[in-house]
């Protein structure tokens, strides 16, 4: 139940700014940014599910290339052992194939980004769909893109449209200022951002948030772990 926050410029040259906060089961272990797959991909930065070996969120910056995969509910009716892990599906993103036809996984929304736009690939376990994300601020969660019905969107996507970005290298500022308002909520409510996702029946919590600036002069990405999981202390984003 991820969150990301998405900002496509009115101006073609202009960066395409994204944070991206992960809800994952503590348990699963997890390699920070970095670059982990130095032999069939190299130059690709990401976050690396140590289970699996694929990525929640994976960046070429040479390629101006960047994805991240955010779990859905599907209607899949074929077994687990003819599935692939989402997280390959992020690499292969940046890599320059996207998923097509029917992608032998469960239900995703992927958001790729590169010097020429964003979109949002949506994968229910019966339909592939494709939607270009027009030039404003966006949300997407375990749902549509800007969906009324996902509550954390209802709450928080007209203030983050209302929020702009700072000058300088950390222009994601006023949204994590935005993200920290949210955390007056506990992390159980519907509308949090930052979450404890085990009382609506998932093992997950929010783990860490990632920031990436995309641009034709490549990808610009930050990474941090919250203190404690599904408890908002701030974040201290570190350079890749």
């Amino acid at each position: 139940m991820c969150t990301v926050f998405i900002r496509v410029p009115d101006a073609a040259d202009a960066p395409i700014r994204l944070l991206a906060v992960r809800d994952e089961d503590p348990a699963r272990a997890w390699n920070p940014l970095g670059a982990w797959w130095p032999d069939t991909l190299p130059g690709v930065l990401g976050v690396r599910d140590v289970r699996a070996g694929g990525a929640w969120l994976a960046a070429d910056p040479a390629r101006s290339r960047l994805a991240v995969l955010l779990n859905r509910a599907d209607v899949l009716r074929r077994p687990d052992s003819e599935l692939v892990s989402r997280g390959a599906i992020v690499l292969d993103s940046v890599a320059g194939r996207s998923p097509a036809e029917e992608p032998p996984a469960h239900g995703f929304n992927l958001v790729e980004i590169d010097a020429h736009g964003a979109r949002v690939i949506t994968w229910n376990g019966v339909e592939l769909t494709t939607t270009p994300l027009e030039p404003g601020s966006h949300m997407i969660a375990h749902d549509g893109l800007d969906d009324p019905a996902t509550p954390r969107i209802a709450r928080w996507l007209d203030e983050f449209r209302d929020t702009g970005v700072a000058d300088g290298e950390r222009w994601w500022e006023p949204w994590l200022q935005l993200v920290a308002r949210s955390a007056a909520l506990d992390p159980t409510d519907d509308d949090a951002i930052i979450r404890d996702n085990r009382a609506h029946g998932f093992p997950t919590l929010s783990l860490l948030a990632c920031t990436a600036s995309v641009s034709s002069e490549g990808v610009d990405l930050t990474y941090g772990e919250l203190t404690e999981p599904g408890h908002w202390g701030g974040l201290e984003f570190a350079p890749a």
